[in-house]
């Protein structure tokens, strides 16, 4: 396939307006990660606020990764292992809140679930702090009880033009030490030395031994600019401003007419083929979901039959020692739903609506057997799928008759 990884920014761009993931961009993002594309989370959040949304995409089964404090950590949504990190040194605290105090700023930092600040009754940092579900400690003395390296840390203030003459003073007296810019226009942040979403996303394609031209990312802000000119498609949201969308390769709708959903659908799933399909990458993240647990395994895609195969073993077999119908059944909609989804239109869905099967000879522990799915009606609003299932021998085991619903994104 030609693209691997796919890079989301979240606010603005992977959330609507009432910060929710749409259906439509939901299962359009489910069902890339379903052929093979890792999905990415990129964002200014703390690392706790993007679990969440990293869990509803389902990003731990098939191999994502979390992006979070613009760029100072990467999480492996997997395991939750820090592959990469940065952090500000403790020393440069002191100078940071005397900044604050001087022209009456709020300041405040993360910490696992928390939000540490000196204005624990700022709007500002209790919205923040609503966003991400954390919880607000009130430190007096910020610098003093500050006792760890943050990832960043957030002046703020509703003069805007007074933040703006902080982040132009601080970009030369702190040019190398610290990197300073306004995510929003109450927020000055303040994070390591390079630290931003493009470098970082760089540290990523490293490790995924992965080149630009096969990544995607897609976002809606200034703080994008960089990550969307690495990439090798950049993708600006629709209500982006003039100055994002001309360093994209490509603009979307916006956020509230699921423009992720609209490029991805556009990008790649249009552009996906059966033959193109890695199918161990498929067996490999989906080790942790249901067809992983039984053991099951892709063998063969094509748009007309599918094939896969499960072992007869302490997961699959009744007590006495056979093939267990329910195992059978599960094999079964397995194949016929990568079937239905490699099939229909970018923009439909497909979800299971019933499952029929004859038993009709037994396959003993020790065996593995091998489902093999046909489409028997391809409609418009439904697939027919007949699987068939055998032993090692070429034995017939079951025959089992799958229906899907095809369903328009909405």
């Amino acid at each position: 396939m030609k693209y691997k990884l796919l890079v989301l920014d979240v606010d603005g761009t992977l959330l609507n307006d009432a910060k929710e993931i749409s259906k439509r961009t939901l299962a359009s993002l489910l069902k890339v990660q379903q052929m093979g594309i890792r999905v990415a989370l990129a964002s200014g959040r703390p690392t706790y606020g993007l679990m969440p949304l990293a869990k509803t995409l389902e990003l731990g089964n098939y191999g994502g990764f979390i992006i979070s404090y613009n760029g100072g950590q990467i999480i492996n949504a997997q395991n939750g292992e820090i592959l990469f990190e940065r952090r500000i040194n403790p020393e440069m605290l002191p100078y940071l809140e005397k900044k604050a105090r001087k022209n009456n700023f709020a300041i405040f930092t993360y910490h696992d679930d928390t939000i540490l600040t000196d204005s624990s009754d700022n709007e500002h940092v209790r919205a923040e702090a609503n966003l991400n579900n954390l919880k607000i400690i009130q430190e007096e003395e910020f610098s003093t009880a500050i006792d760890f390296a943050p990832c960043k840390c957030i002046l703020v203030s509703n003069d805007e033009e007074a933040l703006k003459d902080l982040e132009e003073h601080w970009k030369k007296r702190l040019d190398g030490t610290l990197d300073v810019f306004c995510s929003e226009p109450y927020f000055l942040e303040v994070v390591p030395c390079g630290i931003d979403k493009a470098n970082t996303l760089g540290v990523l394609l490293s490790y995924l031994n992965i080149a630009r031209e096969e990544v995607i990312a897609i976002g809606d802000g200034v703080c994008d600019v960089n990550m969307l000119q690495v990439a090798g498609l950049g993708i600006a949201m629709g209500h982006a401003q003039d100055s994002v969308k001309v360093c994209a390769d490509y603009v979307t709708a916006s956020n509230e007419e699921d423009g992720v959903a609209q490029s991805v659908e556009k990008l790649i799933l249009a552009e996906v083929h059966a033959a193109e399909i890695p199918l161990d990458l498929l067996n490999e993240r989906a080790r942790h979901a249901l067809m992983g647990n039984l053991g099951i395994q892709y063998t063969y895609a094509s748009e007309e039959r599918i094939e896969a195969t499960m072992p007869v073993d302490h997961r699959t077999r009744q007590p006495f020692g056979i093939l267990h119908g329910g195992a059978t059944l599960a094999l079964a909609e397995t194949v016929a739903g990568l079937g239905s989804m490699i099939t229909c239109q970018p923009d439909e869905i497909v979800v299971g609506m019933q499952v029929s099967g004859n038993h009709i000879s037994s396959a003993h522990e020790g065996d593995t057997v091998r489902a093999v799915a046909t489409i028997v009606h391809k409609g418009r609003s439904s697939h027919v799928w007949n699987v068939d299932v055998f032993t090692s021998t070429n034995k017939l085991v079951s025959s089992v008759r799958v229906v899907n619903s095809v369903l328009k994104k909405r």
